[in-house]
């Protein structure tokens, strides 16, 4: 065969294929944008865990350090509230009551001692009508008593507000505690073979949060 006919075939055939295999991409890249046209899914489904805004305990402690109180309204157990103020009101009265007493019996003992020993009565007729019966003796015992009795509610004044803080930082803490039906607890028998005996096991098999489906159309 002439050579130049086989030249001619061997260039006829290269272009045949170059033309082909050009029309196959321009077919692909057609495939590719009318598939880039098209929506990329009807419907996309994402897995995703529980979002869920945590609680956090120290908001609670400084909230209830600065107001009674207001740490149990955070941790949304308004029915303690009333207590917390209860348990603060008592020792407050008690401060205010044994402070009014012990000024009374104050002035009283010193316008005694004054004018027992000074000579002055000038103040004697200032004493409280409840007092004016009273000894020296007796103005003194229940003087140091009241001012005990006023120094004493305001530790317990201030151990109250602790108190308060304590339960506000406690149960702001077991807030996020699971006590759901996510959490297993098992108890099983168990007999330890190197001291021959017998004791109780208590296993938690907390489970996994499962992923939510959530669909986006």
């Amino acid at each position: 065969m002439n050579p130049y006919r086989i030249l001619i075939l061997f260039l006829v055939a290269f272009l045949l294929n170059q033309e082909s295999g050009a029309q196959t991409d321009s077919s692909s890249k057609t495939v590719v944008k009318s598939n880039a046209m098209k929506p990329v899914a009807d419907t996309i489904q994402l897995y995703k865990k529980d979002s869920v805004v945590k609680h956090d305990p120290r908001k609670a402690t400084r909230r209830s350090a600065i107001i009674p109180g207001w740490g149990q309204a955070y941790n949304r157990e308004y029915w303690k509230i009333p207590l917390v103020y209860g348990a603060i009101a008592i020792p407050t009265v008690l401060f205010i009551y044994n402070n009014d007493w012990y000024k009374k019996t104050k002035f009283a003992y010193e316008a005694r001692y004054k004018a027992q020993y000074d000579k002055d009565s000038s103040d004697l007729a200032a004493i409280d009508p409840d007092l004016k019966n009273l000894s020296i003796t007796s103005l003194q015992t229940y003087r140091n008593s009241f001012r005990r009795d006023r120094d004493y509610s305001i530790l317990f004044f201030l151990l109250a507000w602790g108190l308060n803080v304590v339960d506000a930082t406690v149960f702001g803490h077991l807030k996020d505690f699971d006590v759901s039906n996510n959490l297993s607890m098992n108890l099983k028998p168990q007999f330890n073979p190197n001291t021959k005996s017998s004791g109780l096991m208590v296993t938690f098999h907390p489970k996994k949060p499962e992923k939510k489906l959530y669909e986006i159309r």
